[in-house]
């Protein structure tokens, strides 16, 4: 026999801690085989992607601007990705219960305008900027054309009138839109003033007659979808 004492056998802990060193390494490398085929962060980096914002989108937040092209939504109470049902007819002509009911065209007195300006006051070779605001006041969503060719700008000084923008606005269009209960809209940018006087026949001139400086004073009226602004907004010209 051997001068040598013979070897101890590891104990059952030993043996225990060798096999979860071994399952966490296999788990590791599982885990790493997976990240490398499933690529996950591809479809988080296709998720980042901001969306496109739609046409109707727009439309329900902001007014179009005379002078410029908009297309001409197709107005829908309930957008909705399903085709809407065909009411259905009885021998009395009175739709079925599951007809899907449509929002009415706006009523005048559930309306309000504003003509607004960005100052009160103009410097000299300041140019007044206009905008529209509507309000839906009434407690039903509602639907009005509130495209370019139903707007219209007017400034007058007393009874002078001495701006329009239908003198020489161009492809004017329609928009109609969805305006939910209590909703404001207002024009996505402002129409400047040149601070001259127009008339349809002076669309190309150049040399157009200036509006009086030297704090006179000038009135902003607004009308949007046959709906016209109750109060005017007052500018002073300097």
């Amino acid at each position: 026999m051997s001068g040598e004492p013979p070897r101890k056998r590891p104990s059952p802990a030993v043996y225990r801690r060798r096999r979860i060193v071994l399952l966490l390494a296999l788990v590791l490398i599982a885990g790493m085989v997976w990240l490398l085929i499933a690529q996950p962060w591809r479809g988080a980096a296709e998720n980042r992607a901001d969306p496109t914002p739609t046409a109707t989108q727009a439309a329900a937040t902001d007014l179009p601007v005379p002078g410029t092209t908009t297309p001409t939504p197709t107005p829908t109470a309930t957008p909705t990705a399903t085709p809407t049902p065909t009411p259905t007819r009885t021998s009395t002509s009175t739709p079925a219960p599951d007809a899907t009911p449509t929002a009415k065209p706006c009523v005048a007195r559930d309306i309000t305008v504003e003509a607004l300006t960005d100052q009160d006051t103009y410097e000299a070779g300041q140019n007044p900027q206009l905008s529209i605001r509507l309000t839906n006041n009434g407690g039903t969503d509602c639907t009005l054309n509130v495209g370019t060719s139903g707007q219209a700008f007017t400034i007058v000084s007393g009874t002078d009138v001495w701006w329009r923008s239908t003198d020489c606005q161009t492809e004017p269009s329609d928009m109609v839109v969805l305006l939910a209960a209590g909703q404001s809209v207002s024009s996505a940018a402002p129409l400047v003033w040149d601070r001259t006087r127009s008339s349809v026949s002076t669309c190309a001139d150049s040399n157009r007659q200036n509006a009086p400086g030297g704090g006179a004073s000038y009135h902003l009226s607004v009308e949007i979808g046959g709906i016209a602004s109750t109060q005017s907004a007052q500018i002073l010209l300097y």
